[in-house]
């Protein structure tokens, strides 16, 4: 993915395809590249997809939450002139792409979440990885996908090198404190878009029960479940993820 990446102004992407636009909204420890098979699918089948780089660790302290995030998203929409376009997110770019919906709702057409955050904080981590201890932050990052063997050692050192940043890993924890604030509970029953939630049934992170509930509180959801798959289905089971995806947007007619 990095050699797709291209820098304007505030922004840092990747972008391909033509047709209805995709947006990708990545999760608070998910690089760009976790959706390398979701963007080459979608860009080469009749959409633009862009993945924006998150300011996950380049805003202020003070301005490190799930709104600058979501303010930051309606400013990249404005900067490539997209009136509006489908939200694609995975955990806490999941939430945002929700509290962008409850603010902007006439930019959004439909929204596709895996594993997403926004009502179940354990997201987050309910046990921040301690700091310098490369053996338990491997285990952690394992814990995310059914196949352990996903978590990458590219990965975990990824990890390993944020949470021992003294300021990501404040940052990371902002990120986390304010996803808790805005919970969206409250918020599911009036977004009225299409939306597809794609879950794996053996994610520990954001449970099944999370899915669940986010398809009774959305009221024109459709849940569909990947077996043998963990919290980033679009990486751990990218073919099906697609596959469930592209018949869900025909069968929608988007």
């Amino acid at each position: 993915m990095t050699d797709k990446l291209k820098t304007e102004g505030n922004f840092t992407y990747a972008e391909a395809g033509e047709g209805p636009a995709i947006i990708v909204l990545h999760g608070l420890m998910g690089a760009l590249s976790n959706f390398g098979a979701t963007f080459n699918h979608f860009s080469t089948n009749g959409y633009k997809v862009l993945i924006p780089e998150l300011p996950l660790y380049t805003l202020p302290l003070i301005q490190t939450n799930v709104k600058n995030l979501a303010s930051y998203l309606k400013d990249f929409l404005e900067y490539k002139k997209i009136d509006s376009a489908l939200l694609l997110g995975n955990s806490l770019g999941g939430h945002i792409a929700l509290y962008f919906t409850k603010h902007y709702p006439e930019k959004v057409n439909a929204i596709v979440l895996t594993g997403s955050s926004g009502l179940y904080e354990k997201a987050m981590g309910d046990s921040f990885p301690k700091r310098g201890n490369y053996e338990y932050i491997e285990t952690k990052a394992r814990e995310v996908f059914y196949d352990p063997n996903v978590a990458t050692k590219e990965l975990v050192d990824d990890v390993y090198a944020t949470v021992n940043d003294r300021m990501k890993a404040l940052k990371t924890l902002s990120i986390a404190k304010s996803a808790i604030r805005h919970n969206m509970a409250n918020d599911l029953p009036e977004m009225k878009q299409p939306i597809c939630l794609i879950w794996g049934k053996q994610d520990s992170v954001t449970p099944p029960e999370v899915a669940i509930d986010f398809h009774k509180l959305l009221p024109n959801s459709d849940l569909f479940w990947i077996d043998k798959c963990g919290h980033a289905a679009m990486m751990e089971r990218p073919e099906e993820f697609n596959l469930i995806l592209h018949d869900w947007l025909k069968s929608r007619n988007i």
